[in-house]
């Protein structure tokens, strides 16, 4: 058990985001589940039940945006920090039905998406 107890699912295709968010979480104390693609971070959620989802938008299988569409459907809507490319956004409606609470742009700082988290799980632990 990590010293907060939380548990995150990072879904990114690219392995040094993976690498570089994974190392950073679980630095501060998060158990870090990975997935490369969106039908794997399905499988995982599912199976793990994390307590938030960091993912990339464009992924092969599933994106960013059916993962969190899938998830929901199974009653299981994980609050999510979506990874974009810069200059691409979602439609608000989007991000509210899917339980997106964040939206970062690459490059993001590990440092900002740490505090985003912390944020985010402070939040709803209130």
């Amino acid at each position: 058990m990590t010293e907060n107890g939380k548990t995150i699912l990072v879904a990114d295709d690219e392995a040094h985001i993976r690498s570089v968010v994974s190392l950073k979480l679980r630095n501060a104390g998060f158990k870090v589940l990975t997935a490369q693609d969106g039908q794997e971070a399905l499988e995982i959620a599912v199976q793990e039940r994390p307590d938030l989802l960091i993912t990339d938008y464009q992924m092969p299988m599933l994106s960013g945006l059916e993962l969190c569409q899938r998830l929901r459907q199974q009653n299981m809507g994980l609050p999510t920090i979506m990874l974009t490319a810069r200059g691409y956004s979602l439609e608000p409606m989007d991000t509210e039905q899917n339980g997106i609470l964040r939206m970062l742009s690459k490059p993001f700082s590990p440092r900002h998406l740490l505090a985003t988290v912390q944020d985010l799980l402070a939040s709803r632990a209130a």
